[in-house]
């Protein structure tokens, strides 16, 4: 989303400038390449060396120097902008684009630029709260100007309540999603993801090697195209992307119901989980005791939600996983047809590279009529991406009908 993607950064005062730091980290990384306008307050907090050294170019803090002899700063940076952030906007900021003053070089550059404006506000509680501050914030809604909303939490003045600056993650997820075309705008999309705990005990159960980060990389990414999302998770150490319904669940009998209860407000489910197949019959009250060199389970089939969803009557676009340890293709095939999906998305999870607990992977897509995609080694959110392109397509005649 942000290779090489042109974004403005401006900072101005507050004592959460130091969060821009990291924001920035988070945006190069990303491949951006971030060009940092600074006011004279957000000098006070955070030297423009830092930016710099972080950004790799000049950080930009007086509104009168040229970027050289043919080019007038503020009009060259608001030109180049694919992306611009505002990362802490205090009240005075925002107050001042809202009212069109444009008398240093973060209000000129913003009102000189055509790209996007997302503005993350940070600032005393009862500023935010201020009948005059909601005016501005409401203004600039409806111009078009994007918000991340603060948290709410002890603020440096000592107060507590709203006006804590977002986190850097949540601000970066925003700027990925202001430049993620609506693809599946107005959709809701259910994503099911991590593994599932069926217990034995009180103290132990049967589980898998899932992690839920391909799951939750598809949640985020369905979000950003601008789809409300159902994550429905088993348990995993992972935060929901921002903006996604979280559902968590333990066992396949709960994640069943979960799935159930909303399939009929989903026109599209995605079943990226890793459903344990089997249960025990019995869940022993009280902690099994070591007692004899062997203990015999007695494992029962869990119910196929999957095949469920493929039965129903007025289904939504189905979408399944199939990861394998050998005959990968094949065995995609098989559970694409007996389970009536329209995608299924198969990944060998013997490759260290790929599968489970590893931020990278590797998959064949297959469709219903016969087509496949493969998919190289990439990041799992690159493979989001890539998956739900391939919804989009499959999916808009479906739609339009």
């Amino acid at each position: 989303m942000l290779e090489r993607k042109q974004v403005i950064l401006g900072v101005s005062g507050g004592i959460a400038a130091y969060k821009a730091v990291q924001l920035l980290r988070l945006l190069t990384k990303a491949g951006a390449d971030v060009h940092v306008i600074m006011t004279r307050s957000a000098q006070e907090f955070v030297t423009p060396l830092t930016f710099q050294t972080l950004s790799a170019n000049p950080v930009h803090t007086e509104l009168f120097n040229l970027i050289s002899e043919q080019q007038i700063g503020h009009i060259s940076l608001a030109d180049r902008a694919d992306l611009f952030i505002i990362a802490p906007a205090t009240a005075n900021i925002i107050g001042k684009v809202a009212g069109g003053i444009a008398d240093d070089m973060l209000t000129t550059t913003v009102m000189a630029t055509k790209a996007k404006v997302l503005i993350a506000p940070a600032m005393n509680v009862n500023m935010y709260t201020n009948p005059i501050y909601r005016d501005n914030e409401e203004r600039l809604r409806r111009l078009g100007y994007l918000f991340v909303p603060p948290e709410t939490g002890e603020l440096a003045c000592g107060w507590i309540g709203e006006g804590k600056l977002a986190a850097p993650e949540s601000i970066f997820e925003a700027a990925m999603a202001a430049l993620t075309s609506k693809t599946l705008n107005g959709q809701t999309i259910m994503v099911t993801a991590g593994p599932t705990r069926e217990e034995i005990d009180p103290v132990r159960f049967v589980s898998n090697h899932s992690s839920g980060k391909m799951g939750y990389a598809l949640a985020g990414a369905a979000r950003r195209r601008g789809s409300r999302v159902i994550l429905v998770s088993g348990p995993v150490g992972l935060t929901a992307p921002p903006g996604v319904e979280l559902v968590r669940v333990e066992s396949a009998a709960e994640m069943r119901e979960a799935v159930m209860a909303r399939v009929g407000e989903c026109s599209v489910v995605i079943k990226a989980a890793a459903v344990a197949d089997y249960r025990s019959v019995e869940r022993s009250e009280t902690k099994i005791k070591k007692q004899n060199d062997e203990l015999t389970l007695r494992l029962v089939k869990n119910p196929d939600i999957l095949a469920e969803l493929g039965r129903l009557e007025q289904r939504p676009f189905l979408v399944g996983f199939a990861a394998e340890t050998d005959s990968l293709e094949a065995g995609a095939a098989k559970k694409l047809a007996e389970k009536n999906l329209d995608m299924i998305v198969a990944n060998d999870v013997s490759q260290p590279d790929a599968g489970f607990n590893v931020d990278t992977n590797r998959a064949r897509i297959l469709f219903r009529d016969g087509r496949s995609a493969e998919c190289p080694l990439m990041s799992k959110n690159e493979l989001a991406d890539r998956i739900l392109d391939h919804i989009t397509t499959e999916f808009s005649p479906r739609r339009e009908r």
